[in-house]
């Protein structure tokens, strides 16, 4: 095991602005109360993260509270890693244009944007704090 330090702002943003997929994780209070952690793939525009999703538990859950968390990750060995984590709150679009701009951080050009279902749901993280560690041996 190594030493663990505070990643710095800037190793923060790009390590979100380089990763493909990240982890969110989601709850609602009810039941039993369990987060509810899963991959998702997005982009990050430096305040927000945009993805899309289907009907399902991540959508219902991000509905009924909006306060969700982020984890992102590189590593080259078990002593030798990246982590973000960001807090953040779920907001929907239903405006097509906003909709567009949204898929369009998701898919950057030269990137098509696919053909989605009416069913999915495009929405953004509005980010409100973040910080890292890093990891590397002795």
């Amino acid at each position: 095991m190594g030493h663990i330090y505070v990643l710095p702002d800037e190793k923060i943003e790009a390590l979100l602005h380089g990763a493909i997929v990240g982890r969110i994780a989601c709850c609602d209070h009810s039941g039993d109360g369990r987060p509810y952690l899963v991959p998702l793939a997005f982009g990050y525009d430096g305040h927000s993260l945009f993805a899309h999703t289907g009907p399902g538990r991540k959508l219902d859950l991000m509905r009924s509270n909006p306060l969700v968390t982020i984890e992102v990750d590189e590593a080259t060995a078990s002593d030798r890693w990246s982590s973000v984590v960001a807090e953040g709150t779920f907001v929907e679009f239903s405006d097509a244009v906003a909709r567009e701009q949204a898929l369009r951080m998701i898919y950057p050009e030269p990137s098509p944007i696919p053909a989605l279902s009416p069913v999915i749901v495009v929405f953004r993280i509005d980010l409100t704090s973040k910080s890292g560690r890093f990891e590397l041996p002795d």
